[in-house]
């Protein structure tokens, strides 16, 4: 099937998109690549609870429904994987560089531009649904919130971008990447997504529940968990929210 055969649920206003995906798919069976867009998202949500602000019409705030049953739980990180990096090819072909601040924001320079939101739901030993949710700054340029450092395609660009052509380019990236777990090829992906990571190389500041450490990224395992040696050439090891950038 081409991606546009699949189904689009458009909404001028959500709470989250995720959260209406995931209603639709206990209603009724759907099938993958099915797309939830808000225009407008006043509840988007981030990892761990964090908020995601989007201004009416401005933005790409969709959710997309993957069935990867082929992967086991351990592997899910190759969800957040294959989505991160179908964001740098989008960016890229904007003539515009950007990396992947872990475990998945997408960051230009020291800004953020996009960020992701993946919701598995796992039956025995297979992950039977993930939920990908995914906020693209594309044409705001004011931004209210008190987020630290947003920064948007037109902010760069200085130029409108067609927020429905986006969507049509992530879904066609999406669906060539997802191939590469689906047929057990994920050598290419695990080297682009580490190659790629914000601060993959050099010594930065890092702080974690005992204090600031400086250290370099050493590693990412399958798992997602992120390797990290420090200055004293001990070897630490992180999962989601056990470590931050400073």
């Amino acid at each position: 099937m081409k991606k546009n055969d699949f189904p689009l649920y458009f909404y001028d206003s959500l709470e989250s998109t995720n959260e209406k995906l995931k209603e639709i798919t206990e209603e009724k069976d759907i099938p993958e690549f099915s797309v939830v867009m808000a225009g407008h998202q006043t509840a988007g949500k981030g990892q761990e609870g964090n908020s995601w602000e989007s201004e009416k019409g401005k933005n790409l705030t969709v959710s997309i429904l993957l069935k990867p049953d082929f992967l086991s739980p351990a592997n899910q990180f190759y969800i957040s994987k294959i989505v991160s990096i179908a964001l740098l090819w989008i960016l890229k072909e904007l003539s515009i560089e950007s990396k992947i601040k872990w475990p998945n924001d997408i960051y230009v320079g020291d800004k953020k531009i996009a960020g992701i939101l993946i919701e598995n739901k796992i039956m025995g030993n297979t992950l039977s649904e993930s939920i990908v949710g995914i906020g693209l700054n594309v044409n705001q340029q004011e931004f209210l919130s008190g987020a630290k450092n947003p920064v948007s395609i037109k902010d760069i660009l200085n130029k409108d971008v067609d927020i429905n052509d986006t969507l049509e380019n992530l879904l066609e990236k999406l669906m060539f990447l997802y191939k590469g777990p689906y047929e057990g090829e994920t050598d290419t992906i695990d080297e682009a997504y580490l190659k790629n990571l914000y601060r993959r190389e050099g010594i930065f500041s890092f702080r974690d529940i005992n204090g600031e450490f400086q250290a370099e990224i050493s590693d990412i395992e399958t798992s997602g968990i992120l390797v990290l040696r420090d200055t004293k050439g001990n070897v630490r090891r992180y999962a989601f929210k056990e470590v931050e950038f400073v």
